[in-house]
């Protein structure tokens, strides 16, 4: 059953489909925390229900990611999605028949991450597909998906959830009402990151790029050197995505010969590296945007538009940074920040980038 009442347009199309016959290719796309991941594997679960022996049975493992018949990819580059992730996963595997359902479903989590030689060699399997596969490809990012890829597809949209509807989600886990506000208005939409800010290292990481912008505004970077503690959260997020592929491989070695051990732990260490590189860029990114959303907060408050303030839970702070400040001069150090943010993608030294930003946004707005 799919919950899909705050996205008409998602319910429209998957519920058509689950009353018919589903279409080959499916691009289910939105801002991230919307639903689509969930829906995907609900659909799917559905798809695999179909005149299954024991319904339920199957509904229960695709929602465990432990039926035969479903498939999910995800990028394995650093940055990307290759050729590899998608050569034996899903072309080679849709030429043979389901095992035990009446449909073959695959779902590729960030479509928009795949390169040239990966939507290559996808295209095929999307042109012309077997009458037994369905494919789900999600994307938080659709304008960066390729038209190849995209036009093949029948979209599926997911709406941003609402303020008020994010807050509550966080206050169920737990956040005190006020943090819960705030993290929802940072999060710009995205309820993933709206969950990031408000539970487990969240409220570190906030703090750190408050402390960033706040030391660049009052003139003390040099004393307080802030951006270290944006790196050590960086590199506790990369250092927890490392453990869990080192966990699953751990767990994958115990059911493999002997023989394929080696193999498998150079794939898996390979793996490893780019997840934790993943994770470090991921978070630094989140802690820059949080560090240009004070600095805009602090511009909408000299301009004295409190109501758009996104930092809800600290006003008496951003009034404080506020006071004699030049609204172009904040600007000036938004599109620093942004241009830092930009460069993470590209093999940067974190270190030297956000020392950098930190002696850069100092002389911005200083002048």
């Amino acid at each position: 059953m799919l919950e899909l009442d705050g996205h008409p347009h998602a319910r429209a199309v998957l519920g058509s489909a689950l009353r018919g016959a589903p279409a080959h290719a499916y691009l289910l796309h939105g801002p991230a925390g919307a639903g689509k991941r969930a829906t995907a594997r609900a659909f799917a679960g559905e798809l695999l229900a179909r005149g299954a022996a024991d319904p339920e049975s199957a509904r229960s493992r695709a929602a465990h990611g432990a039926h035969p018949d479903l498939t999910w990819v995800a990028p394995s580059g650093a940055h990307e999605m290759l050729r590899r992730d998608v050569d034996e996963a899903v072309v080679a595997a849709a030429a043979h028949t389901p095992f035990e359902a009446a449909h073959r479903v695959f779902v590729i989590e960030r479509a928009d991450t795949m390169n040239d030689e990966a939507a290559n060699a996808l295209l095929k399997t999307l042109e012309e597909p077997p009458p037994y596969v369905v494919l789900l490809l999600l994307t938080d990012r659709i304008t960066q998906v390729l038209p190849t890829i995209a036009s093949r597809c029948q979209q599926v949209r997911f709406d941003a959830l609402t303020v008020a509807a994010l807050a509550l989600r966080l206050q169920s886990r737990g956040a005190p009402p006020d943090v819960a506000d705030a993290c929802a208005r940072l999060s710009l939409g995205d309820g993933e990151k709206a969950l990031a800010l408000a539970l487990g290292d969240g409220p570190a990481l906030r703090a750190a790029a408050e402390a960033m912008a706040r030391a660049a505004l009052h003139g003390r970077s040099g004393v307080e050197r802030p951006w270290t503690a944006l790196l050590e959260r960086a590199r506790s997020r990369g250092a927890t995505a490392r453990e869990q592929v080192e966990a699953a491989l751990a767990e994958e070695l115990q059911y493999l010969p002997k023989k394929e051990h080696r193999k498998r732990t150079t794939e898996y260490g390979e793996r490893a590296r780019r997840a934790e590189r993943r994770a470090e860029t991921g978070a630094l990114d989140h802690a820059l945007q949080l560090t240009g959303l004070w600095l805009r907060d602090v511009g909408a408050v000299a301009l004295g538009v409190d109501d758009v303030v996104l930092n809800s839970d600290r006003r008496p702070l951003l009034a404080e940074d506020a006071a004699g400040r030049d609204a172009a001069a904040l600007r000036a150090a938004q599109e620093l920040v942004d241009d830092t943010r930009a460069r993470l993608a590209v093999n940067v030294t974190f270190e030297l980038a956000c020392e950098a930003l930190a002696f850069r946004l100092e002389e911005a707005l200083a002048r």
